[in-house]
This record gives structure tokens, sequence and C-alpha cells, in this order.
């Protein structure tokens, strides 16, 4: 596996976009049967930030940082390919963004069987489970 590339929305190709966004659909939409509105209009806005692992067969594992109001950071679309689980590649992204993130309060949601593995990058539950297109969430945040 090759090194984690980073781009802002702007800054990606068609090709990487569409490997992105393949993955993502190919995990969230087919895997995890989960009809939703990927195409949400956020990934090419000049203040999202995409990392993602090449692979042989395009995106190994991705994850986007979103600007919210209030300068809060928030993780989301984090995935990795069936052939990657279990290699690290999932906490090699989510270091990475919080590296990026840096000491701004930063926010995701969650699906809740994954709240440990986001622990340990100091992200604490809040509030109430909740269902998020038919998948039990919990959001999460990480303090400044």
């Amino acid at each position: 596996m090759t090194d984690l590339v980073a781009r802002r929305g702007p800054d990606l190709t068609a090709a990487e976009l569409y490997d992105l966004l393949r993955l993502r659909v190919d995990v969230f939409v087919v895997e995890q049967n989960c009809p939703y509105g990927e195409i949400d209009g956020l990934d090419l806005l000049p203040t999202t930030w995409h990392l993602w692992a090449p692979g042989d067969a395009g995106a190994a594992g991705c994850l986007r940082v979103l600007a919210e109001p209030g300068g809060v950071a928030r993780v989301g679309r984090v995935v990795t390919a069936p052939s990657a689980r279990g290699t690290g590649l999932g906490a090699r992204l989510m270091d990475a963004a919080v590296q990026y993130i840096g000491d701004v309060e930063s926010v995701l949601n969650a699906q809740t069987y994954a709240q440990g593995f986001y622990a340990r990058f100091g992200y604490e539950p809040e509030g109430e489970e909740f269902d998020e297109d038919g998948i039990p969430h919990i959001a999460m945040r990480r303090k400044a």
C-alpha cells in the first residue's frame, strides 16, 4: 500500500473523486444495504479536505473533513475496502485526520459499534444513540 494522499475538494481530479465515491457507495450503500444520497454537494467545496490510501483497485480507504460553522471540524465518510480491513489503515487515516485537525474541536457521527475505534483518537460519545439511514449511530466529540 502506498502513502496517504490528501487534497482539497477543488483539487481532486475526476478519477480521484470517482475512486472515493465508488468506495463509499460500494461499502455504505451496497455492502451495508443503506441507500442514501451519497452525492451531497460537499466533496468539491474548497473547505473540504479528503484523505485516502490508493490501492490496486482504486481507493483502499478514505475519509473527509468538513468545516462546520463556528470553526468545528467534522470527520465523515470514514471507510475502508473489505480487502484493507484489519491492516490498520483506518487507524492511519484517523491519525492523519487528527493531525490535520490539530487543536480544533471536531465531531463525527459514528456507527455505534465503532465507538471504541474513535475513542482511541480522543472522541467521546455525546447524546443518545440515533438512527441514521437505518443504522444505529452516536455523535462523538473531540474537544479542542
